[in-house]
């Protein structure tokens, strides 16, 4: 932790590989074994505290946010002092080593509450970027690197991305990531996620409405000592994390999962703020142009109770496709 507090704002990372069709039907990536994985978390500074699975992914809670391994796919999200960037040689090694190679890397982040406190190669954003492009290998030649602005010195949206070939826009594809990072939660709600003596994860899920957010997921969730929580939900191929530090002063809560242009992407929305009622929020919607309408479905979401949204940035990226980047402010402490 920080000397001034600990930071939610998580460091994203998603790597995409292929291989022979064997390789992936036997569970490509799936087949990394736990010591492999200590080892990645270990450049990391991370550790496992819990995973469950099911026949298209697994999914693990860490001890600084999540990871999720599909046969072909990497997604690993780390909040504090982490150092995210270290796991991306060791997954190009152990993936390589499986007869995959990588095609894609993602990375996004928001503003860091306490930037000072980030280790090498987190300490800036220029930084972070100079370090993806010397960890990569030549051959994801098609990069973009940049800052998504908003009113909000708080609130920006870092995104890096590269891949193998050039994909053209329109990319047929109806499937959306969305990122939603909270601050300055209502104080009461907040309170919810502070751990007693003899409360449990599944407790917090069940007291915050968090289990009502996909009521079709399968939950693994975490509670922390002294507070703070975490949580992955699997729904068939798809998954959804929320993390937590509830402290006063710095307090945040985020929210990610895939999803599909046809969801329920409104109630989705609504019970996430009804869960947290954040001060300030900001919302990514990364996605192809055939499902580039889904960001407008935000607002006419969050803006009935009580959110209104202050900025719109909108820009394409290479194999992510548009990336749409709002912020919102409660108009009730605003």
């Amino acid at each position: 932790m920080a000397a001034s507090g600990f930071e939610g704002f998580e460091k994203r990372l998603e790597l995409h590989f292929s291989g022979d069709d064997p390789v992936i039907e036997t569970g490509g990536l799936r087949q990394l074994d736990f010591n492999s994985l200590e080892e990645v978390l270990h450049a990391v500074h991370c550790t496992l505290v819990a995973a469950v699975g099911n026949q298209f992914f697994d999914s693990y809670v860490l001890s600084e946010s999540s990871l999720f391994v599909y046969p072909t796919k990497i997604i690993i999200k780390t909040c504090g002092t982490t150092q995210l960037l270290k796991s991306i040689r060791p997954f190009i090694h152990f993936a390589g080593q499986m007869g995959l190679i990588i095609t894609e890397c993602r990375y996004t982040r928001g503003n860091y509450i306490f930037p000072k406190a980030q280790p090498y190669p987190h300490t800036s954003y220029k930084e972070e970027v100079i370090y993806l492009q010397d960890q990569l290998p030549n051959h994801l030649c098609y990069r973009k690197a940049s800052v998504m602005p908003s009113k909000f010195t708080s609130h920006s949206w870092h995104v890096f991305s590269a891949c193998d070939k050039f994909y053209p826009i329109p990319i047929l594809n109806d499937l959306y990531t969305l990122e939603i990072c909270m601050t300055d939660l209502d104080q009461v709600l907040a309170r919810k996620f502070f751990k007693n003596s003899d409360t449990t994860g599944k407790q917090m899920t069940e007291v915050t409405g968090i289990g009502e957010i996909n009521p079709n997921a399968m939950i693994c969730e975490f509670a922390f000592d002294p507070c703070g929580y975490s949580m992955n939900g699997i729904d068939g191929d798809r998954y959804s994390t929320i993390h937590v530090t509830p402290e006063d002063g710095f307090s945040y809560a985020s929210y990610e999962c895939m999803g599909s242009v046809y969801d329920d992407i409104d109630r989705i929305l609504q019970k996430v703020v009804q869960v947290f009622r954040p001060g300030t929020m900001s919302v990514s919607i990364t996605c192809t142009s055939s499902s580039s309408g889904i960001w407008n479905r935000v607002v006419k979401a969050v803006e009935p109770l009580g959110m209104k949204r202050r900025s719109c940035t909108i820009d394409e990226f290479p194999a992510a496709g548009i990336v749409a980047f709002q912020t919102f402010t409660s108009m009730g402490n605003r």
